[in-house]
């Protein structure tokens, strides 16, 4: 596989906006524990522009990373916007004082959570905004939707939101979304190991929506296989550099928002773009999870 600089280009269904398949996940930019400020707010503005000026157009981020901190971070680096950068955000969580993960899924969160990102990222529309659930660890949570999606849906009516996304869900709960309105993108766990989500993508890739894994990588627990170091030494590659381009051949609808705040670990992440890989290695690598042993990622 050879798909160009970025690994090609995506349009999103029903939409103007095109972004090359490789981004970038602005969540490393907070402080540690995605929480308050980094350590180094310049390195953390130099990455962002150093991502745009190589190509990138496809940003994920969220005002509660930090909180606030990565959307003003964004804002700092980048504001005015160059033509054709997309940001995606996400609302359904919120960071009270602990440091803490809790759910902000009722009308009136969602509807302040999209005011938050307007303000902090500087803008007067969001490109795309995917409710996340906040399920058990880092899987889906189970249950009805219904309510959060219709309340976004209003919020595009309004002209806050172009289009709207999920993340953390089950096949089930996107079907109850798209009954409410179009959905652009589904955000979920996914990489080489952990393969849950194979008949979703499938699905999705028929109908042209987006799938965009969250721990391409990995994660807070990094891949690690014998056949994936392997294989990354036959190509002069690195084995996350190899699980990027994987993902990339697996389905044309799947986008990578690999994250880093290091500008040297950013450049790695982006040349999984030019990495051929031919099929017999494509098979090779999707043994993998099935040989992994299943851990919580």
């Amino acid at each position: 596989m050879n798909e160009g600089k970025l690994g090609g280009r995506f349009r999103f269904p029903g939409s103007s906006l095109s972004v090359q398949r490789i981004g970038y996940g602005a969540m490393q930019l907070a402080g540690p524990g995605v929480w308050g400020p980094p350590r180094d707010p310049d390195g953390a503005v130099a990455v962002l522009r150093h991502a745009v000026a190589s190509g990138v157009n496809h940003i994920d981020t969220s005002d509660y990373y930090g909180p606030h901190v990565t959307n003003e971070i964004i804002r700092q680096a980048l504001h005015p916007y160059p033509a054709g950068l997309v940001i995606v955000t996400k609302l359904g969580a919120r960071r009270p004082l602990d440091g803490s993960w809790q759910p902000a899924n009722s009308p009136e969160d969602l509807t302040a959570g999209v005011h938050d990102n307007l303000r902090n990222l500087g803008l007067d529309v969001l490109d795309i905004v995917n409710y996340r659930v906040m399920g058990s660890g880092h899987g889906p949570g189970e249950g009805s939707i219904a309510e959060q999606v219709a309340v976004l849906a209003d919020l595009r009516r309004k002209g806050l939101i172009r289009h709207i996304g999920l993340s953390n869900v089950t096949a089930a709960q996107v079907t109850e979304a798209q009954a409410i309105t179009d959905i652009a993108c589904v955000q979920n766990n996914y990489n080489l190991a952990y393969r849950h989500d194979d008949a979703l993508i499938d699905d999705l890739s028929r109908q042209g929506i987006a799938y965009v894994p969250f721990f391409p990588l990995g994660g807070f627990t990094p891949l690690q296989s014998s056949v994936l170091s392997d294989v990354a030494g036959r190509l002069g590659a690195t084995p996350m550099q190899v699980a990027l381009a994987w993902l990339l051949h697996r389905s044309p609808n799947i986008l990578l928002i690999p994250g880093t705040s290091s500008v040297a670990h950013l450049s790695e992440n982006l040349a999984a773009g030019k990495l051929t890989v031919s099929p017999e290695i494509v098979a090779e690598l999707g043994r993998i999870a099935a040989a992994a042993v299943p851990v919580e990622l």
